[in-house]
């Protein structure tokens, strides 16, 4: 004879380690959610500095830029778009590395000198390229090579992947140091 309930007290055992499995299950389930889109924001923040100092580099490429003398070591543009792409998606995955991390005390300075380091990123287009200036525009990446430097320093005590994914983003910005620099020369 089939019952639906042949020991309650069995069957009651079963439910109850169903229903922990379930909860168990639906916590980690929005646990990864709520992750996830911290990643997303994480890198939509830092996608969002590159497309503010987009609205200040897209019309003066094809003006005032291709009227500079530009230096033997200037990369050709269209590797502009798809570096920067690739860096900000890679400050963005770090940045969501360290908020990982937020017990850490280290962790306050290390996203407040990321900030710094991402608005001074995003106002260099308009020190260049907005301001037509490569003295200014010279000027401005020094601050912001010395602001990745130390969000480099402040994310390795917080987390060394961190900063390790921050190293593409220190040698392309210690490079356009070099190339800001002979632009401002040859274009005083």
């Amino acid at each position: 004879m089939d019952t639906i309930c042949a020991d309650p007290a069995t069957d009651w055992k079963r439910a109850e380690e169903r229903n922990i499995w379930v909860g168990f299950y639906t916590v980690c389930c929005m646990r990864a959610a709520r992750s996830f889109l911290q990643l997303i924001l994480c890198i939509l923040i830092c996608q969002g500095a590159g497309i503010f100092g987009s609205i200040f580099t897209i019309t003066k490429i094809p003006t005032w830029y291709a009227g500079l003398n530009r230096p033997d070591i200037a990369p050709p543009n269209w590797v502009f778009g798809p570096v920067w792409t690739t860096l900000y998606l890679l400050m963005g995955i770090s940045l969501y590395i360290v908020l990982q991390e937020r017990e850490r005390k280290e962790t306050g300075y290390a996203i407040g000198i990321f900030a710094v380091q991402l608005i001074l990123n995003a106002s260099w287009s308009y020190f260049f390229f907005g301001l037509e200036s490569t003295l200014l525009g010279f000027i401005s990446i020094l601050f912001v090579l010395a602001a990745v430097i130390l969000t480099v320093i402040s994310f390795f005590k917080v987390s060394r992947r961190a900063s390790l994914l921050l190293i593409p983003y220190l040698a392309w910005v210690s490079f356009a140091t070099l190339v800001a620099y002979q632009l401002w020369m040859l274009n005083p």
